[in-house]
């Protein structure tokens, strides 16, 4: 089917929610992870929250690296606190940014997946590189836009994503 290309590998509520002991059980080792309205509200510094739950993924034994296409003082601001890898201005959709992510990680497509709150930007290109891909719900629902826009598109790819599964 037509939307199949944008369907997530697993949908959860959010990146609080995702099970990363499982994944590491799993034989996962990398995460790549999307920022604004992932972690953290759209444009909102690091919190305690998302502090703690990158510190408890770096004590599992994950590697971790955001991929943004913020500018680089707002990305590198997520990636030092807790020692992570990071690239910015990535041109996400693209798959180019997902396969240097997993290079710089020292990592595999079969060893790394990408946790984002976007079907058309974050999650295609996840699944384009061939990574396992998460897509969690929005933080925020105020965004700029453009991503409102893309938000109504992606209502009937998620209609269908949930009629398969």
């Amino acid at each position: 089917m037509l939307f199949e290309r944008f369907y997530p590998s697993e949908w959860r509520s959010s990146a609080y929610s995702v099970n990363y002991e499982a994944m590491y059980e799993k034989g996962y080792r990398h995460i790549i992870f999307d920022i604004d309205n992932t972690l953290v509200p759209h444009g909102a510094p690091q919190d305690e929250r998302s502090l703690k739950l990158l510190r408890r993924i770096k004590e599992i034994g994950f590697d971790v690296l955001f991929l943004s296409n913020n500018k680089e003082p707002r990305v590198k601001s997520f990636a030092d606190p807790v020692g992570a890898y990071y690239l910015y201005k990535a041109g996400k959709p693209s798959k180019k940014g997902y396969l240097e992510a997993v290079k710089r990680m020292k990592g595999t497509i079969v060893d790394t997946f990408f946790v984002g709150d976007q079907l058309f930007t974050d999650i295609w290109g996840a699944n384009n590189a061939g990574l396992y891909s998460i897509l969690v719900n929005q933080i925020d629902k105020k965004e700029e836009i453009q991503i409102v826009l893309k938000r109504i598109l992606e209502r009937p790819v998620l209609f269908f994503y949930k009629l398969k599964k």
